[in-house]
């Protein structure tokens, strides 16, 4: 951009000199020094909005990678660590967990240890519907190949055809999505 303002320069020289040779009055050569000085602030002034604007790319440039950069940052971090809340929340039936084994060996009554293992797995299947876990009942319901999973039929005049009979496996849902489906037998025709 300098160069051709240099050319500029010695182009409006050269007129300014062939003026002179023709003897035309000061006032046009002070009229035209003028405009060349307005011209050259002109340049200056562009020539500065340029690097102020290149200046202001490069910064928003850098923050906006500084920007990404802590975005994929944030989105590992969830990642990484979804199961946080769940895992802490399981942490006291954990704890249950060891108790229970602490205290077996001294037991003898079995009927208190089912007792106080019936308590631990009722505490376990409430944290997870807190979660939004929820088991799918399957026996006597029809057969849907959305919650279950057909692994034996039998035939059983009891029931209508395509009845669940027996879960060999409970299925789960998460909140509106089957995690699990049910593994179960299914009456036959």
């Amino acid at each position: 951009m300098s160069l051709e303002n240099d050319e500029i320069k010695e182009e409006l020289n050269d007129d300014l000199n062939e003026d002179e040779n023709s003897k035309d009055g000061p006032t046009e050569q002070t009229e035209i020094n003028n405009e060349i000085v307005n011209l050259e602030e002109k340049v200056q002034s562009l020539e500065n909005e340029v690097i102020k604007f290149k200046e202001l790319a490069l910064r928003k440039a850098a923050e906006f990678e500084n920007y990404k950069r802590r975005t994929e940052n944030d989105q590992l971090n969830l990642i990484n660590y979804a199961g946080e809340k769940l895992i802490i929340k399981l942490l006291p039936t954990i704890d249950d967990l060891e108790r229970s084994l602490e205290h077996m060996t001294e037991e003898t009554d079995v009927n208190k240890i089912k007792e106080g293992v019936q308590l631990i797995y009722n505490k376990f299947m409430k944290t997870l519907n807190d979660q939004g876990v929820e088991k799918i009942e399957s026996i006597g319901k029809p057969f849907d190949v959305d919650f279950h999973e057909a692994v034996m039929q039998r035939p059983d005049d009891s029931v209508p055809v395509h009845t669940v009979l027996e879960e060999i496996e409970t299925g789960y849902k998460f909140k509106d999505r089957v995690i699990r489906h049910a593994k179960v037998i299914v009456s036959g025709e």
